[in-house]
């Protein structure tokens, strides 16, 4: 028999030690991007065959089912409610640099005439639109 220490003891130690290590955490990611950007480029194959061997095996429903729906909504509700503004806030930079493009280009973009109400033709014009965001996500 193999002694190992009791699981609630170790759960707490992980989390004092993991609370405690922040500094090393900033100390190790603060220079990581380069290496991090190539080693992923680089596992794109391994990536998209791990995912199709993931949802071939049923592993992915497996993962929703163990955790079940009541805790997704206890985690949302109270971790992630709790970091929910902090985290939006830091993104706002980077929403606006991705959002940015988008909002020129509907400024920029002349509709189809309008068509009286419950007329098809008025379709055409939400799929210029369309193909117009979706033309300009794919060169992105």
């Amino acid at each position: 028999m193999i002694k190992v220490k009791d699981v609630n003891a170790s759960a707490t130690k992980f989390v004092q030690r993991a609370q405690s290590a922040a500094p090393d955490y900033t100390a190790g990611v603060s220079n990581a991007g380069p290496a991090w950007a190539a080693n992923s480029a680089a596992a794109v194959d391994t990536w998209g065959t791990a995912v199709q061997a993931a949802v071939a095996d049923g592993r992915f429903v497996r993962g929703i089912n163990k955790a079940g729906p009541q805790k997704y909504q206890t985690r949302a509700s109270t971790v992630g409610a709790q970091r929910y503004p902090s985290g939006v806030a830091a993104a706002g930079p980077s929403w606006a640099t991705g959002t940015g493009p988008y909002l020129t280009a509907i400024s920029n973009f002349t509709l189809p005439p309008r068509r009286p109400t419950g007329d098809p033709g008025n379709l055409q014009r939400v799929g210029a639109l369309n193909t117009m965001l979706r033309t300009l996500k794919m060169q992105s």
